[in-house]
């Protein structure tokens, strides 16, 4: 019953349609025997990751953005969350830096094991373009608007349109919203799965 579960929030049909997991991010999950609470929390992350990437790179076609590196790091991003399964359902960040350490230690590069460290540490001055996708797409899954992150993705989709960072919030505004309106299925089919197996 438990693979079942887990199998179904990972890859499985679903109401609403949601991008699979990718199979690298499936063989990891069964692994470490991930709660399927978490599994269809990375799935509404991952496909929210993609929805925003496809509209970045249709918007701003000069952007250089890693697409693979944040697609691996929605679906990885609370991987810690395998190990600390209390953050599933209440607050806590001893996930973030035991996901990265998951991460390493199933050979997954330093460059896509960061996402699991810096998804919630977005305002570090290091943090790249991919995380900030990561950062946001974590959010506005649950349609949760967060203005400061929000003014750092601007930032960086100005400085490579050169167009007026009120025509870049205009833009950006108009997706988070499309996919905001999301926000209710993507939570009923993540709370359809439980926390333990």
């Amino acid at each position: 019953m438990a693979n079942t579960l887990l199998s179904r929030a990972m890859t499985g049909a679903v109401d609403p349609p949601l991008l699979p997991l990718p199979d690298r991010v499936v063989v990891l999950l069964s692994e470490l025997g991930s709660p399927p609470r978490l599994a269809a929390h990375l799935r509404a992350v991952h496909d929210v990751a993609h929805r925003l990437v496809d509209w970045a790179e249709r918007h701003c076609p000069a952007l250089s953005l890693d697409r693979e590196a944040v697609l691996f790091g929605a679906a990885t991003h609370d991987v810690g969350k395998t190990v600390h399964v209390s953050e599933l359902s209440g607050p806590g960040a001893a996930h973030e830096e035991a996901g990265r350490t998951l991460l390493l230690g199933h050979g997954v590069d330093p460059e896509l094991a960061r996402f699991a460290a810096t998804h919630a540490s977005w305002a570090q001055p290091q943090v790249g373009l991919e995380d900030l996708l990561v950062s946001l797409a974590d959010k506005v899954w649950k349609n949760k608007r967060v203005p400061e992150l929000e003014d750092l993705v601007v930032a960086r989709l100005t400085a490579a349109t050169g167009r007026a960072a009120w025509e870049e919030f205009m833009a950006l505004d108009e997706i988070l919203t499309r996919i905001g309106d999301g926000a209710d299925e993507r939570l009923a089919f993540q709370s359809s799965f439980p926390v333990h197996t």
